[in-house]
């Protein structure tokens, strides 16, 4: 626990700190997100971003190590926590590049097969009682789907920076409770980070900064992999698989809801668009600090039903779950098919 509340501490002060001065780099070096009709924001707003929520995680994390194989021992897989890194960085790198560039989206999915692939090289992957072939396969769609359903929701200020706290919190309270020293490591360097971040992000009144999608592929990419490397010694797979989908569930909605939605307009599921939960909340009335807030809330409910998840006996977790996906269902419902076509898609 005091490792991850010094790696939370460091990663906070780093990204409080960086965060202006990014900021004026990437006015000075052109990173500056103008205005489009698919996007959510009026007016332009510099990017890079997430290389201050990048700089400070990794800033926190190698000090850390540092920390605990000088004082505590060799608790740490360190090729596997390398390895993290390093495809975690490749990610951010992609992100940066798709800021600067706008990559087709064909191009930018091929690119993130890389650090899957070096990822995965490194330890990190699904071991169901399966063919290695279908583990493979199960990790990388996890991976992707994730990584890109976190830098969808990007897409209004304060979103992404609010759920990388959230979930940050989450993955790095249940990692804690379950002895795991990597996982917490990780987590609280992206809470740290996120929550850092997210003074510049908010609407307060506006942001003053967007975090890229260096910044959110990073992000999402973090997530995915501590979905995966999440373990709750104390009770079966049968349950504990749903933890993480539980941590980021919104992520995995929000997805889902926009890849329906425009699967029944016809419009392709790679191009920006304001269709997505929260630009529909905003368009019921919410401003946008609302909807940043409620995405907070509802994270932290997904959290609290996750770390009770991760105690539950079978038959109440799978309860639990099913009526969480009936409430999930209900809401698709009524924002999709119940409602008009102003609220959809604007």
């Amino acid at each position: 626990m005091t490792t991850a509340m010094v790696i939370f501490v460091v990663a906070l002060a780093f990204v409080g700190v960086g965060t202006p001065l990014v900021r004026g780099w990437a006015i000075k070096l052109g990173f500056v997100a103008a205005p489009r009709a698919d996007r959510a924001h009026k007016e332009p707003t510099p990017l890079m971003g997430g290389v201050a929520i990048y700089g400070g995680a990794i800033v926190a994390l190698l000090a850390a190590t540092w920390l605990v194989s000088t004082f505590i021992g060799p608790v740490l897989r360190l090729p596997e926590l390398f390895g993290i890194l390093a495809s975690a960085s490749l990610m951010a790198a992609i992100g940066l590049w798709d800021d600067r560039r706008r990559l087709d989206h064909k191009v930018k999915l091929l690119a993130q097969l890389a650090p899957v692939a070096l990822v995965m090289w490194s330890g990190v992957r699904i071991s169901l009682r399966v063919p290695p072939a279908v583990n493979v396969l199960l990790t990388a769609c996890w991976l992707l789907y994730i990584t890109n359903a976190v830098n969808y929701l990007d897409n209004m200020d304060g979103i992404a920076a609010m759920l990388g706290a959230v979930s940050g919190a989450f993955f790095t309270l249940i990692a804690v409770l379950n002895g795991q020293y990597l996982v917490s490591m990780l987590a609280a360097a992206l809470t740290g980070a996120s929550l850092a971040f997210a003074r510049y992000n908010l609407p307060l009144p506006q942001a003053r900064i967007f975090m890229g999608d260096a910044g959110a592929l990073f992000l999402g990419f973090m997530l995915a992999v501590l979905g995966i490397k999440l373990r709750v010694p104390g009770n079966t797979n049968l349950v504990t698989w749903m933890v993480p989908v539980f941590v980021l569930g919104l992520p995995i909605f929000d997805t889902a809801l926009v890849f329906i939605s425009r699967r029944r307009r016809g419009v392709s599921f790679f191009k920006g668009g304001v269709d997505h939960t929260t630009h529909r909340l905003q368009r019921l009335g919410m401003d946008k600090l609302s909807v940043a807030l409620a995405v907070g809330l509802v994270n932290c409910g997904l959290g609290i039903l996750a770390a009770f998840i991760m105690q539950a006996q079978i038959g109440e977790a799978y309860a639990t779950a099913g009526m969480a996906l009936a409430l999930a269902l209900y809401v698709l419902w009524r924002i999709e098919f119940r409602a008009d076509e102003q609220i959809r898609v604007g």
